[in-house]
């Protein structure tokens, strides 16, 4: 008996206009964890299956990739979303950045190198972990990640056809960035909050934060800390990524108070731009 199983090519576009799609939500080794027997890793519930933290986001002028991780193709095929206009990074770790050499497919489709905003730091990451991408003389063969730096600061800038506010985080000993987009903000990979940056997450809907595990970290925010800054920022609606696989997504999400969740790959939210 043969089996028929639609493939990604034959299942119509995704569109995420005004919408945020999680596309993962765990911390840097996934979860499960490789090797874990833990009843989170070996759980049924597929909100405690996380890939690693990235968000797509649908905008005026095409869809904003946060962040390229290591699952980059297995997210973008499972959420069926075949065209990336621009990719925007918050820091240069390993489980933000290592899955770029995954966009050659939609280089391929747009025929032309993809935006990539991003600091100097990350640029220089960039540069030398995909040194092959950015050669003179490329070996023939295969496909090269195809990218158009635009440098980024602590400055808002525009992008896709929106204005986005760059938000200062710590992480640990690392300086990485959050975004505001609109009402919404995107504050992944972080265990502190500048002074400065407070007064940036006034007036906020949605806040998305990191939130590791429930015990103290050196440099994501525990349960506790989390709690702590979304009562802080007060936004309507509070949503905590990069989790562990001390996270079981039921029982600790029966502790939260109203309007504080944590979210789930394949999670997508609505949000407004004005």
């Amino acid at each position: 008996m043969s089996i028929t199983r639609p493939t990604f090519s034959s299942l119509p576009p995704r569109n995420l206009t005004g919408e945020l799609l999680f596309l993962g939500t765990g911390t840097s080794v996934g979860v499960p964890v490789i090797g874990c027997g833990c009843p989170v890793c070996s759980s049924g519930d597929p909100r405690n299956r996380r890939t690693r933290t990235s968000v797509a986001l649908g905008l005026p002028e095409g869809t904003l990739l946060v962040d390229t991780t290591p699952d980059l193709r297995s997210q973008l095929l499972r959420e069926r979303l075949g065209v990336v206009d621009a990719v925007l990074y918050t820091h240069d770790h390993v489980d933000h950045l290592y899955g770029l050499d995954d966009i050659r497919p939609i280089c391929f489709a747009i025929g032309k190198p993809l935006p990539v905003y991003c600091e100097e730091r990350v640029e220089r990451r960039i540069r030398k972990a995909f040194d092959y991408a950015f050669e003179t003389m490329p070996i023939p063969g295969g496909g090269l990640p195809k990218v158009a730096f635009e440098r980024i600061t602590s400055a808002p800038f525009r992008l896709l056809g929106v204005g986005v506010v760059p938000l200062p985080l710590r992480h640990g000993a690392f300086d990485v960035l959050g975004f505001r987009f609109g009402d919404l903000a995107y504050c992944t990979d972080t265990n502190e909050i500048p002074a400065t940056t407070w007064p940036l997450l006034e007036g906020l809907d949605t806040l998305i934060l990191d939130c590791l595990r429930p015990s103290r970290h050196p440099t994501h925010f525990s349960l506790d800390e989390a709690l702590a800054v979304a009562a802080q920022v007060g936004a309507r609606r509070t949503l905590f990524v990069h989790m562990s696989h001390d996270i079981d997504h039921a029982a600790v999400s029966a502790q939260l108070p109203p309007g504080v969740e944590f979210a789930y790959d394949g999670l997508s939210v609505p949000f407004r731009l004005g």
